[in-house]
């Protein structure tokens, strides 16, 4: 394969359809197309909704279908110039398994003028956090409530003095077994170790498979408190008094000015739509450039949904190592799926295939924009923390809250989540909402904190100034859309038996 694509921008908005590459045999709608309209020299012949496909040329029966360049599904029936492209007429092409070889392809990034700053918190250790804040973390999902009413009572009691008190509650910890424990005790180990938090307290139950002392080796957190449910006599009280020492050494920390190269991206997108691929995610994809050019880091995870376009990110793999552990990642994925009995392309989701996009191939190729041209660096199993600069690949499904919560627990201090259907979600870290079209962001302006759609209007470039500026106001403290709004939780991936 060659060059991920990247998108022109030159008055698309006085056209119905707006082809990406010269190789497609479809084009996007760029609002919604009646029967009848000539667009691209072609005539529609039935209504089709905007950010769907139509074909340009014909498309023979079984031939494959080229979107971005690259081939999104083979078509189930013959497809004639004007026909909307879509789940009736094209399926998914994916096998169960990939056999790859190693062809480096290096990519330029676009340049990007200046390298920026933000105001964080830089820790003992070096790294650098974007909020100072107290996460109360249960280590199994009996205390969550526990957890849950110490941290709300702490942040009326103490308020003002940390950038917020949190607890993080799931229903794990206790009737797991071997890896599916593990996952559990390393994702929260990896929270509790989190430069974003100045200090944790760590809520315990006593009898839980998920004991303490196991924990604790895995924890470096220099401010933390434990307490035990069972072994305490008010454990609310209890916790509160811990959770107030916590803040006295936390609040010591101050913002300073903090180079780009000291921020660590999370790329995530869910609730995908036709624009997507075109909009949100090549911007998204500008930010990683931006910050690992500066020295930084970009984690991209949702392994299921780079199936189909996998081999973009092989060709950027630093050395043959690395690409030798994509490929185990991707093959890994897809026989965790058929172990399952399930088809490696059970994806898109309904909110998808409603939203325009037909294949998980489609979903792929605009999902993996998310990544920029940065070099792939190094691969992370679920649980593991950040080891490199540059442009890192996570092991996590596509589940927007488990995925995120694994971005955070990797280090990530911002996520940016682009979305073309939107949801409320947040997580541990400030989650920056960045829709595809404009009409989500006028619509949902309590949930979305950047409106992707101006790229069609002002162009990419103009577009990335502005979200790369609205990225250093957020890592300095300007709170999200989600966290104004209390939306704050975590996910871990459950893939073992219950007891």
């Amino acid at each position: 394969m060659d060059r991920a694509w990247e998108p022109q921008y030159d008055d698309v908005m006085t056209i119905a359809l707006f082809q990406i590459d010269p190789r497609d045999a479809v084009a996007n709608t760029l609002r919604d197309v009646q029967a009848g309209e000539v667009a691209l020299g072609v005539t529609v012949t039935s209504d089709v909704p905007k950010g769907h496909k139509i074909a340009v040329r014909p498309i023979a029966a079984g031939a494959p279908v080229h979107k971005f360049g690259f081939p999104i599904g083979r078509a189930t029936q013959p497809i004639a110039p004007g026909e909307h492209v879509h789940v009736h007429n094209v399926a998914t092409a994916l096998e169960t398994s990939g056999s790859y070889t190693y062809r480096p392809a290096f990519e330029a990034p676009a340049p990007r003028a200046g390298r920026g700053e933000f105001l964080g918190y830089r820790r003992a250790d070096g790294r650098v956090g974007t909020r100072n804040e107290i996460w109360v973390l249960p280590t199994v999902g009996c205390v969550g409530r526990t957890a849950e009413k110490i941290a709300a009572l702490a942040q009326q009691r103490f308020a003002g003095r940390v950038d917020g008190i949190h607890a993080f509650a799931h229903p794990f910890g206790c009737s797991q077994l071997g890896d599916d424990l593990e996952g559990t005790r390393a994702i929260l180990a990896a929270l509790a170790n989190h430069p974003n938090a100045g200090g944790v307290l760590l809520v315990g139950l006593g009898c839980e498979s998920n004991q303490m002392a196991r924990l604790l080796p895995d924890i470096t957190q220099p401010n933390l408190r434990t307490i035990g449910a069972q072994a305490a006599g008010d454990e609310v009280e209890e916790g509160l008094a811990l959770v107030e020492a916590l803040i006295a050494q936390a609040e010591q920390a101050l913002r300073t000015p903090t180079p780009l190269a000291d921020l660590v991206l999370g790329v995530k997108c869910g609730g995908s739509d036709g624009f997507s691929g075109l909009t949100a995610n090549p911007l998204v994809g500008r930010m990683s450039d931006a910050v690992t050019a500066a020295g930084g880091a970009a984690i991209l995870t949702e392994i299921p949904e780079i199936f189909g376009a996998e081999q973009l990110l092989m060709a950027r793999a630093e050395t043959a190592q690395i690409f030798d552990s994509i490929v185990g990642l991707v093959n890994g994925f897809k026989a965790y799926f058929t172990r399952h009995g399930e088809p490696v392309s059970e994806n898109p989701s309904p909110g998808n295939i409603a939203g325009g996009i037909t294949t998980l191939e489609e979903k792929s190729l605009g999902a993996v924009q998310k990544a920029g041209h940065a070099t792939v660096t190094d691969v992370l199993h679920y649980g593991e923390r950040i080891r490199r600069r540059g442009l890192t690949l996570l092991e996590a499904p596509g589940n927007d809250a488990v995925s995120s919560t694994a971005l955070a627990a990797a280090g990530a201090t911002v996520i940016l989540f682009t979305t073309g259907r939107g949801t409320p979600l947040g997580f541990p870290v400030p989650t920056i909402k960045i829709a595809s079209n404009s009409d989500l962001a006028a619509r949902k302006p309590g949930w979305i904190d950047f409106d992707a759609g101006q790229v069609l209007a002002a162009g990419m470039d103009a577009a990335a100034d502005a979200l790369l500026a609205k990225i250093g106001e957020i890592a300095s403290g300007a709170t999200t859309a989600s966290e104004r709004n209390g939306e704050r939780e975590i996910a871990i991936w459950k893939r073992g038996v219950t007891l």
